[in-house]
């Protein structure tokens, strides 16, 4: 099968006034950025819907990643093309894709084979800048309050408690922990400090849960930066420079619209990874998506574990959403890691290990009905796996009752997906109003606890003296009625990155908690989970380059 990138130059994207007209978007709200990209002004969500039924919306989530690969965005991708094979008004609502994994271990995140966004090099690489103005925000920040100390530090910031951290939107385990101010006076004042990916950074997380403009200035308003000599804390506002930093976000807080191969419209917009941030597109992609189109698609990862779990608990709650329809995506290959099959192995057929890693897609279809939804159960199909070990996944989700297609949209494009698009049309009927994992009134532990045990299958948590430590500052500031954002390794279910399968017998351990106050949530760290990737020894970028066309290869 041709690459990625071959099967793309294949397709020539249809004119974005095309997709846009399709779903009846005024011209006075489209922002161009050349032929095949545009924004979409946030006073297109002030029009009257397009559509007469009910907007509904599906959630695709995954088993546990593996180095393997499950397709989530893929299946995302030609799910929608599916819908669209079949007369359906359909629109979808993805991340963007973070330049660190691009050129690091993941490469490209625009779907693959024949259920690609387009035009995926673009989207992968700048895009609109979306990325570089959340980064340039964040720093601009960072600044003032190193220059706000240089120059008097009128407000008693104590260096030492400094809780605001540089970013960057590229994976960089050198920048995770540095001394900025040396040498001499005039540089600054030397502290210890650090960086952060920017799909990790707060203002990432604000950006994709702020409803419009006046909600994102609040958000900023109201975002902790530090503690004062005398233990108070010190919020951005005071540092009068939040005007400033909007005048930086205002274009990236309108989403982007792109197309599929087949025309589907896409909104691609923010981009926050699931294990060390919430893991959703932005709030307003998804309304914007779901005011245009009767059906919207839109993911959670990595796996349901993490980014679902955040989408249920953190974004649904905030955005008053409720998905009408949940896909798990998992693979044979996938399973088979699970239950101890090596990599390089996955081609030949071994139903024994594929028994062995069913305990993975056990647990998550139990998470899935912990918010009182059923799953279709989506196995995306690859060349080397058997008929009998397709049968026996097909065999355990009907033991669990569950519906479950055989996709091959990677290879078929949308038509590989029409059985799963029909079984999910089938499956709202099944779906009754989720239900939160925890109450906003419980105590910060035992919100932890709630999600270590029902998601992850621990048997309870321990803190260390800095979480400890941590946890009495947040209740100190009255912030312990937020909810929680769990950042943990996302190949396991639990917070050793080594323990695969269905993990049993474990515990949790809390490292550390940190008030994301813009946000609205508390960032719950884990195990030895850092916000700061770093590159692989061999990274994506050594396959990259730019032919004497112009053309990017080896970006997939």
């Amino acid at each position: 099968m041709p690459s990625d990138i071959e099967i793309a130059k294949q397709f020539s994207p249809r004119p974005i006034d095309e997709i846009a007209d399709a779903l009846k978007i005024d011209p006075a709200h489209r922002m161009h950025y050349g032929r095949d990209i545009c924004k979409v002004d946030l006073k297109a969500l002030k029009q009257p819907r397009t559509q007469e039924g009910k907007a509904r919306l599906i959630l695709v989530s995954a088993t546990t990643p593996t180095a393997s690969g499950e397709g989530k965005t893929t299946t995302t991708i030609g799910l929608g093309e599916a819908f669209t094979q079949l007369g359906e008004s359909v629109c979808l609502a993805l991340r963007e894709p973070s330049l660190g994994p691009c050129l690091g271990m993941k490469g490209g995140a625009t779907g693959g084979g024949y259920s690609q966004i387009m035009p995926a090099d673009r989207i992968n690489l700048h895009f609109t800048g979306d990325f570089h103005a959340i980064t340039s925000a964040n720093n601009l920040l960072s600044a003032s309050i190193d220059n706000h100390i240089f120059h008097g530090n009128p407000l008693g910031i104590d260096p030492r408690q400094i809780v605001w951290r540089r970013v960057m939107d590229m994976n960089d385990r050198s920048l995770r922990h540095i001394v900025v101010g040396l040498g001499g006076k005039g540089q600054g004042i030397p502290r210890e400090g650090g960086f952060d990916i920017t799909a990790a950074s707060e203002v990432m997380a604000m950006l994709c849960l702020a409803s419009d403009a006046d909600d994102l200035q609040q958000r900023l308003d109201r975002t902790l930066v530090a503690y004062s000599y005398q233990g108070e804390p010190v919020y951005a506002r005071q540092l009068k420079i939040t005007g400033a930093m909007m005048a930086l976000l205002r274009d990236a807080l309108h989403p982007n619209l792109v197309q599929c191969f087949g025309g589907t419209p896409a909104f691609v917009h923010g981009g926050p990874f699931a294990n060390i941030a919430h893991g959703c597109n932005s709030l307003v992609a998804t309304r914007m998506a779901m005011q245009y189109a009767e059906w919207t698609i839109t993911e959670a990862g990595f796996g349901f574990d993490l980014g679902a779990e955040k989408f249920f608990d953190i974004k649904c709650r905030l955005g008053e959403l409720d998905p009408d329809a949940v896909v798990l995506v998992t693979t044979v290959r996938a399973l088979k890691m699970h239950g101890g099959k090596a990599r390089a192995d996955l081609a030949c057929e071994d139903i024994e290990a594929l028994h062995l890693g069913l305990g993975n897609l056990d647990k998550h279809i139990e998470s899935v009905q912990h918010f009182n939804k059923y799953p279709v159960v989506a196995i995306n199909r690859f060349a080397t796996d058997s008929d009998e070990e397709v049968a026996v996944i097909q065999q355990r989700c009907q033991q669990h009752g569950v519906a479950c297609a055989l996709t091959t949209h990677h290879a078929d494009g949308g038509k590989g997906a029409v059985e799963l698009a029909r079984l999910v049309m089938a499956s709202i009927d099944n779906n009754r109003p989720f239900i939160p994992l925890y109450g906003l009134d419980l105590p910060i532990l035992e919100k932890i606890r709630a999600v270590c045990r029902q998601m992850y299958g621990a048997d309870d948590i321990a803190f260390t003296r800095q979480a400890e430590k941590d946890l009495r500052q947040i209740e100190q500031l009255g912030l312990a009625e937020l909810p929680i954002c769990i950042a943990k390794a996302p190949s396991s279910l639990s917070d050793d990155p080594l323990l695969h399968g269905r993990p049993r017998d474990f515990e949790v351990t809390i490292r550390n908690l940190h008030v994301n106050s813009g946000a609205g949530f508390i960032v719950v760290l884990t195990g030895d989970i850092m916000r700061m990737p770093g590159l692989p020894k061999t990274p994506a970028a050594e396959r990259m380059r730019v032919n004497a066309d112009g053309v990017i290869d080896g970006l997939e």
